[in-house]
């Protein structure tokens, strides 16, 4: 049997964690240039727990757990979207920063979606 992940898992794997490292660097940015605290503290937790809970998800316990892990990381995609939408409106963010981030994040929420849907069809089998 191979430890190699499904293509898509490794997609996953590495958009996330690349992700995670983005929002780390906007923390950063964030804290240092803008004095901005507390909802960089939020973005940073939910922006690097979506590349995290996809890492857990690699070794759930089953097929249940596995889906439990990637549902709860798209929870945290969406709300990472939500704190991007806020820094932008609330111009922490310019149009131009946030047009780097954001599609990021969506394509994260489409790629945990559809991995969601396969295992579910997958699990349906």
């Amino acid at each position: 049997m191979s430890n190699e992940l499904p293509k898509k898992e490794n997609i996953l794997r590495e958009k996330s964690y690349a992700f995670a490292i983005r929002i780390v660097k906007l923390a950063q940015h964030l804290n240092n240039e803008k004095h901005e605290h507390i909802i960089s503290n939020q973005i940073l937790r939910s922006g690097t727990a979506i590349g995290a809970l996809v890492r857990e998800s690699e070794f759930g316990q089953s097929k249940a757990d596995f889906i439990s892990k990637l549902s709860i990381a798209l929870k945290e995609a969406n709300e990472t979207d939500y704190w991007l939408s806020l820094l932008k409106d609330s111009s922490y963010l310019s149009e131009n920063e946030f047009n780097s981030i954001s599609p990021e994040c969506t394509e994260l929420i489409k790629l945990l979606i559809s991995s969601i849907n396969t295992a579910k069809n997958n699990n349906k089998k």
